[in-house]
């Protein structure tokens, strides 16, 4: 087979830019997936969390695609880190810690409130058949829904809106996390969410710290648990004018 000159050359330009950008890509996502490693092992393990799924998963799932390109160096820190709009991405200990106490199975559907840089839903994905994010920060929540249909997550919906009223047309859920400080439990929620379904969220002053708390759906009635202190962003709009 005949092959021009400039054909040629067009090939082995593109050889060599393969056999130079790809061992740097590689190797620089081997350095990431090593720090996601050490992160597990000495944050979330060594700190007595212990569900198999939830480890796995926080080994997988990349941290660092979830923040603004300058701060990837830190992004397998224990802390929380800026995402704008005043926003942060809550600590990965955290993180493991609300989703090990859900204990979520396969089958669940799960509603995020505070779906922030999108994070939090890219690890329930991994685990549950659905999630349902919302985000009252319009940018904030179009860039999380393009991030996340980008890293190929098709069972997670982002909505636009205010997470106090969740999303009733998809209810009811197995499971709602919210991931902004509450100094109740929204009603709409509570309603929301299955019999035999958990909640948790950070409970408390919205200002200063709050107190994790699970709550266990039972004839009607929220079944509290205490987990641990912590200290999120506030929830915003309508839980401000309560």
């Amino acid at each position: 087979m005949f092959v021009s000159t400039k054909s040629a050359l067009w090939f082995l330009i593109l050889a060599l830019t393969i056999l130079l950008f790809f061992p740097v890509m590689f190797a620089a996502e081997d350095g990431y997936a090593l720090k996601r490693q050490q992160m597990v092992e000495q944050d979330i393990r060594d700190r007595g969390l212990k569900d198999p799924v939830v480890l796995t998963v926080m080994r997988k799932v990349p941290r660092h695609l979830f923040i603004d390109e300058s701060l990837r160096s830190r992004a397998y820190g224990d802390h929380p880190l800026p995402i704008g709009e005043g926003q942060t991405i809550s600590q990965p200990y955290v993180v493991a810690l609300m989703t090990e106490a859900l204990r979520l199975k396969p089958g669940d559907r799960v509603l995020e409130v505070g779906t922030g840089s999108g994070y939090q839903a890219a690890v329930l994905a991994e685990i549950v058949k659905a999630v349902y994010t919302i985000e009252i920060r319009k940018a904030l929540a179009d860039q999380a829904a393009e991030r996340l249909a980008a890293l190929g997550y098709r069972n997670v919906k982002v909505k636009y809106g205010d997470g106090y009223f969740g999303w009733e047309e998809e209810a009811p859920f197995d499971a709602i996390i919210i991931t902004a400080a509450a100094n109740h439990v929204p009603p709409p929620l509570i309603k929301q969410l299955k019999e035999g379904g958990r909640l948790i969220v950070p409970l408390g002053s919205t200002v200063y710290f709050q107190t994790l708390t699970l709550a266990t759906k039972r004839k009607g009635d929220l079944d509290v648990e205490q987990i641990s202190p912590v200290a999120f962003v506030p929830m915003v709009g309508e839980m401000q004018k309560r």
